[in-house]
């Protein structure tokens, strides 16, 4: 099995911390010296600092001020304590804006953006690469080579778009680097519908609210030229810093499963995953919905590099920007945070470390309140998190092992949210997604959410929800995938359209149509008050029994030698083909025609499925609702996370397994009592 290396070879153990804004409070040095005290008492090894500090690093145009920042490495490299340095351009200072208004963005109603927040500035602008560089030249020279740092921040939670002229020139760029010729392009697009056909490169322009905006293919070309181009903004920060010492590693922090930019090909340029989870705990009396959704990020977010990733913010304690600002139950801090270690995270960091006294986040959790000392429960939570963290050190860089597999693509996201039917008042990928995901969280199997072109090689059950963009190439890589023996489930409007948003002609699931022996017809949007049901056929092979409700999406197929499992209960089509498997070559690819909303219907499938495919799960035990088990591995051991986000005091009665308890050494066998919010560490040799 293959361990990966510590993130930092200075620091080879977990990194707890959080972002530090040391120059909000240099008119008051004392606080400096107690936030060292307080570091140390809390268990906490590494900051990442900087992330803002444009206008205290470089105050105006060409006076630069780097005491502060001396200071604040040197104390921590006496004191042990490390830093994610970052670079500052996440939010350009006023002067910039004021001296050189054309870094603001351009909106997609080409209106220029005053100045103010975050990430308002434009990727493309020469100025604003120009004066970037400056400052990271800058860092570089002066802190590339510092003992504290252990690598760069790259700016903060990149997002957004700019539309002025810069960027209107790059995007025709990109596209005639893309399609080589205007007919070309005109048959990407489909332009012949309303006329749309271009004459002229110069007439290619951004989806714009009053302007072209029903062009698919453009709206889908032009997302993925957000991704790129903001991808080559974050190549230009970091060559200065590269090319000074090229062995500190860079990373930027990421949001979950954020919309706007194509994550996985941001993973192809930077070298640490890291990313900000904040929950909205205790919304209901189960955590369940909450934490299925953020293991699944955690695994998307592994799966990316498919090596441990960093968990770069969370909160210690609440935040100010949900729509609620809940306190974490007693426990919850210790649950979340080693939920993420179990999905593969090797750091638990926060924002924030100190409260800011002022502006929008002032209410934000942090490590310290504004009351400024230990003695408060977060505190308290927080260093009990540190010092368990501080004996995990032998789980350091291993992987998670598994083998079941979700195909989750972006571009096929947004194809799936700009399609025009069949429900445009909800069509629910993302939610899709997370219903065959839940079954397998529920069961404990270990996850990877995958993308198209990805090996498949090493798994055994691969997940295939709502492929509608769906490239030929892959749906030839998941063919070879079933005739070698594993198994797929695919659902309903997959294979509709390729990557350019059309089409297939000769009937769906386009390239899955010979791999899954059906034929889709037509697909049915349901009123959100209309129901149907699947009813499971007698004697059919998964041994499944009963009817489930449906609802939302129907679609009505012809068996083309697949196996029919179950049939819809109502409605014209009642009787017909829902549920079906086709056996291909030494594997089976089933078929799942319309949305089931009873969350039983998904745990009998996928246990079933689990058990024929052997698909390892963390644990061979039966679960209670809420309770799941996560596993890390370094080869020789087991380390199986068992996590309770039921609610309430539960037990689980163990396998046959010899397990110790990783943190006390203590033989378990029998039932394991779990408190509320609690969590067990187990070891077993594998």
């Amino acid at each position: 099995m293959n361990i990966h290396s510590p993130i930092s070879n200075k620091l080879p153990v977990f990194m707890h911390g959080a972002d530090y804004n040391p120059d909000q409070w240099l008119h008051n040095p004392s606080i400096f010296e107690e936030d060292i005290r307080l570091m140390k008492l809390a268990h906490c090894n590494v900051m990442a600092i900087g992330i803002f500090s444009w206008a205290s690093l470089e105050a105006t145009e060409g006076t630069f001020t780097f005491e502060w920042m001396d200071h604040v490495l040197d104390t921590f490299a006496a004191n042990g304590i490390y830093a994610w340095l970052a670079t500052p351009s996440g939010a350009r200072p006023a002067w910039m804006s004021q001296q050189y208004p054309e870094v603001l963005r351009v909106g997609a109603n080409r209106q220029r953006n005053l100045h103010g927040g975050r990430h308002n500035h434009c990727f493309t602008s020469p100025v604003y690469r120009e004066k970037v560089t400056i400052m990271n030249k800058k860092l570089a020279e002066r802190y590339a080579f510092h003992p504290a740092v252990v690598g760069w921040h790259i700016s903060n939670e990149f997002g957004g778009e700019c539309h002025c002229d810069y960027c209107q020139a790059a995007f025709r760029q990109w596209v005639e680097r893309k399609y080589g010729t205007l007919e070309a392009l005109n048959l990407a697009w489909w332009t012949t519908f309303w006329s749309h056909t271009y004459t002229d490169w110069s007439q290619v322009e951004s989806p714009a609210p009053h302007g072209e905006s029903g062009v698919h293919g453009l709206n889908l070309d032009w997302k993925r030229f957000v991704t790129d181009q903001t991808i080559d903004f974050y190549k230009h920060e970091i060559k200065p810093l590269k090319a000074a010492n090229s062995d500190l590693p860079c990373t930027t922090n990421m949001m979950d499963l954020f919309y706007d930019l194509d994550y996985r090909k941001f993973a192809e340029v930077v070298d640490v995953i890291s990313w900000d989870a904040y929950p909205t705990w205790h919304e209901a009396n189960s955590e369940g919905n909450q934490a299925a959704w953020f293991a699944f990020n955690h695994d998307l977010f592994r799966s990316l590099k498919k090596k441990p990733f960093l968990l770069m913010e969370s909160t210690p304690s609440l935040t100010n920007w949900q729509p609620v600002s809940k306190l974490k139950k007693p426990g919850m801090h210790q649950l979340s945070s080693l939920q993420a270690v179990a999905h593969g995270s090797d750091s638990v960091q926060y924002f924030q470390w100190r409260k800011s006294r002022g502006s929008s986040e002032k209410f934000h959790g942090a490590v310290i309140d504004h009351v400024g000392h230990e003695f408060t429960r977060v505190f308290s939570d927080v260093a009990s998190l540190g010092k368990t963290l501080s004996n995990l050190s032998e789980i350091i860089g291993t992987p998670v092992p598994a083998e079941a597999a979700i195909l989750f693509d972006w571009d096929n996201r947004w194809a799936v949210n700009d399609a025009q039917g069949p429900r445009n008042k909800g069509i629910h990928y993302e939610g899709t997604v997370m219903q065959h995901y839940r079954a397998l969280w529920e069961l404990g199997v270990p996850t990877d959410i995958i993308g198209s072109g990805d090996d498949l090689s090493t798994y055994k059950l691969l997940l295939v929800p709502m492929a509608y963009l769906l490239r030929e190439e892959m749906g030839e890589q998941i063919e070879r995938f079933v005739a070698n023996g594993g198994t797929v489930v695919v659902t309903y409007w997959s294979g509709i359209v390729n990557e350019n948003d059309l089409c297939y002609l000769n009937g769906f699931p386009g390239p899955l149509r010979n791999l899954l022996g059906i034929w889709a017809e037509e697909i049915e949007g349901l009123h959100d008050h209309d129901r149907n049901g699947i009813v499971l056929q007698e004697g059919n092979e998964l041994g499944l029994q009963g009817s489930f409700e449906v609802h939302e999406i129907c679609e009505l197929i012809h068996s083309e030698g697949a196996e029919v499992l179950a049939v819809y209960q109502d409605d014209f089509y009642a009787g017909r083909a829902v549920l079906t498997v086709h056996t291909f070559g030494q594997g089976k690819a089933y078929y799942l025609a319309a949305r089931v909303s009873d969350p039983a219907f998904y745990e009998s499938l996928y246990g079933r499925l689990v058990q024929d495919t052997g698909v390892k799960r963390s644990m061979d035990v039966q679960l209670p609702t809420g309770v799941t088990a996560q596993l890390r591995s370094d080869g020789q051991y087991d380390y199986v996370f068992i996590l309770n986000f039921s609610g309430v005091a539960t037990e689980i009665n163990l396998d046959h397994s010899s397990y110790v308890d990783f943190e006390t050494g203590e033989d378990i066998t029998g039932a394991l009592q779990l408190p509320q919010y609690g969590v067990r560490i187990l070891r077993r040799t594998r």
